[in-house]
């Protein structure tokens, strides 16, 4: 399931839209029940209406019913490291729990597995919203 997930976030990557960074991202969420949605970034002429690929992932799977996920695979096309979501992402990644397993890939399809608690600590929460 793993290798199936990092091959998914290497092809979605080979669809990203990125005509001015030419940094293409690609994501693969697992959800709870199974499925796998893709994401890639899609940017934007206004650069702030950009958006990164692991979002794309993560509308499209609500879109599509799912609210619970367990793993995401994300990948671009830096060859030498393990790249992460940006902070925006691991925020809204987190919006859906902390126990996910995140699988930093890099081209080749080898990856590195952490998890998005290890990524954002420290977090802010729905929980959060519940205490005030």
């Amino acid at each position: 399931l793993v290798q199936e997930l990092v091959s998914k976030c290497l092809k979605a990557r080979d669809l990203a839209y990125c005509p001015y960074s030419h940094f293409p991202v690609g994501a693969a969420l697992l959800t709870a029940d199974g499925a796998i949605v893709t994401g890639c970034n899609v940017e934007n002429a206004s650069f702030g209406l950009t958006v990164c690929a692991e979002r794309v992932a993560v509308q499209r799977a609500v879109v599509e019913g799912h609210r619970r996920f367990t793993a995401i695979a994300v990948t671009c096309d830096i060859e030498d490291s393990f790249v992460g979501p940006c902070g925006a992402c691991r925020q809204v990644l987190m919006e859906f729990g902390s126990d996910w397993t995140v699988y930093l890939t890099k081209p080749d399809g080898s990856y590195r597995r952490t998890s998005l608690r290890e990524l954002l600590p420290l977090a802010f929460t729905p929980e959060h919203l519940a205490k005030k």
